[in-house]
């Protein structure tokens, strides 16, 4: 492949080009109607400074190490130039939020600069966050912070190394400019330095892209946006027809099934699961009130807006994009005209859910078959007490099988791999102790059954169970450290998160469970969607 500077980058505008545009040229707040998208510029700022960048998504866009370091992606990615091809614009979209119709809600802090073909004929599209107002904005500055701008870059990126389906993260700049935020609507805002992301992926289409046009009873927009994002997207189901509709849908279920699988298995909370925050390729997308369970705790949530309905705990994520989806058929059934489809397509869900959960908890294991009882009791076994659950999976890889356990056996003894997954391990009472312990006997008998040998399971269980994750304790030192002028740990953990998988023992501590002074402290277990 050869590598490019970013002057010969071939930006083919698809999106743009093929739906209707925004007549009102002037950017100020409004409702934007019967278009997809608005022209907009991104924001000039004073002094943009690089923090870090990707290698491997700059390796996506064929971009040059020598391109990525010159002056010139600076200014591109703060939004102070404009390629030759680049033709920035805000999109239009709607939701729900928490449950409840919010009408239109659009790119308020997002301005997509173009779509880049590669080399080998992918199409990325790039998209700048926190480059100023918009039509969509709100009253909103459409500014973004440092403190969120880190955790969306490098949580974009730890994703993406852990098999996660995600957006990507290419650049994080600071502007030399300070945003004025309230980060817990508490009444007490502070200014904080300003920053700018560059997002990366297919495309940026959300759940509420359609939403929007079917609310308003703009179907023409809708068959329009639908039929392009079939042909754009998704082109191997062939030319857009009812029948292709609902093919679609049913696809979008399978892709979002298996997205909120792979959240479950790496132990993610999204935060903010609105419907304008589910992308129609089932890719993670927004990086807002995120959090990385520590302890499992299925009804735990980070953001401190959920905090008394806990509707997007992590528990409850699977439910909810279920009900997503079903906002997503009502809002094409004008297309249709038929709901038995949709509500075939939209029982798939669960079916490829359940079944995608017991073959990644089988992986989990490290088992050969699915043992839905052994599964269950875990997830009971793991709310005992106080299990920080990355560690647990990662040391259960740890415990001798091939040996099978005595009758009188001790349980403190069999367990004791498992002992530094535990936050309180002086309240493992002999109840508790002997409730884990029988579930390990069962565990090694299955194995045994199996006839899997210690070092095949291990090295299953390590391929699936990171030893690493982004753990918000670990992104609010980056922040912390950021906020103080000193960006080499960001470019610390980047590096760390390429290989989540691997034992990396140079950087143990980085796989350390929550510190006590992380339990309460924000951006650490709380936060909220202040960006």
């Amino acid at each position: 492949m050869k590598y490019q500077e970013l002057q010969q980058l071939k930006f083919d505008n698809r999106f743009i080009r093929e739906l209707p545009s925004d007549p009102e040229a002037n950017n100020f707040c409004r409702q934007v109607e019967g278009a997809c998208f608005s022209y907009v510029k991104p924001k000039s700022v004073t002094n943009p400074q690089l923090v870090a960048y990707s290698p491997q998504v700059a390796n996506l866009l064929d971009l040059s190490s020598q391109a990525c370091h010159s002056p010139d992606f600076v200014k591109t990615l703060s939004g102070n130039r404009l390629l030759s091809g680049m033709q920035p614009y805000a999109t239009c979209y709607g939701g729900h939020q928490f449950g409840n119709w919010a009408g239109q809600l659009g790119d308020g802090r997002a301005i997509n600069l173009g779509e880049i073909v590669n080399q080998n004929g992918d199409r990325w599209a790039l998209q700048l966050k926190g480059a100023g107002p918009t039509p969509y904005s709100r009253q909103a500055d459409g500014l973004a912070v440092l403190r969120s701008s880190i955790r969306e870059f490098l949580c974009s990126e730890a994703m993406y190394h852990l098999g996660v389906p995600t957006t990507r993260a290419l650049s994080l700049v600071t502007t030399g400019e300070l945003v004025l935020r309230d980060m817990f609507y508490d009444g007490n805002p502070k200014m904080e330095p300003g920053a700018v992301v560059c997002r990366v992926s297919p495309t940026f289409t959300r759940f509420g892209s359609f939403q929007i046009f079917a609310a308003r009873g703009e179907t023409d927009i809708l068959k329009q946006l639908v039929d392009y994002t079939i042909q754009t997207d998704f082109p191997h189901l062939g030319r857009p027809s009812v029948e292709i509709y609902v093919d679609w849908f049913k696809q979008v279920c399978q892709l979002t099934a298996e997205l909120i699988v792979e959240w479950m298995r790496v132990g993610f909370v999204h935060g903010v699961m609105n419907t304008d925050n589910m992308s129609i390729l089932g890719l993670t997308i927004d990086y807002g009130p995120y959090g990385w369970l520590d302890n499992y705790d299925p009804k735990w949530t980070p953001n401190t807006t959920d905090a008394h309905g806990r509707r997007y705990c992590f528990g409850n994520q699977p439910h909810i994009a279920h009900w997503n989806l079903a906002q997503l058929a009502q809002s094409i059934y004008c297309l249709t005209q038929e709901k038995e489809p949709l509500l075939e397509a939209l029982d798939s869900y669960e079916q490829i859910f359940e079944s995608s959960w017991e073959s990644m908890m089988t992986q989990k294991l490290g088992l050969g078959q699915p043992n839905k009882k052994l599964m269950t009791q875990l997830l009971k076994v793991l709310t005992l007490a106080e299990t920080d659950m990355t560690i647990f999976y990662r040391q259960l890889a740890m415990i001798d099988a091939e040996k099978i356990p005595v009758p009188d056996i001790n349980y403190r003894e069999l367990m004791e791999p498992l002992i530094s997954a535990y936050y309180q391990p002086e309240e493992l009472t002999d109840d508790i102790v002997s409730e884990i312990g029988q579930w390990l006997v069962d565990y090694i008998k299955q194995v045994n059954q199996e006839g899997v040998s210690n070092k095949v399971r291990r090295d299953k269980m390590n391929r699936v169970n990171p030893k690493y994750v982004l753990r918000n304790y670990l992104a609010q030192m980056a922040i912390e450290k950021s906020e103080n002028g000193n960006h080499t740990f960001v470019e610390d953990l980047l590096k760390l998160l390429q290989y989540p998988y691997d034992e990396q023992p140079n950087q143990n501590d980085y796989a350390a469970k929550r510190p006590e002074w992380a339990r309460n402290r924000p951006g650490c277990s709380t936060l909220s969607c202040s960006s």
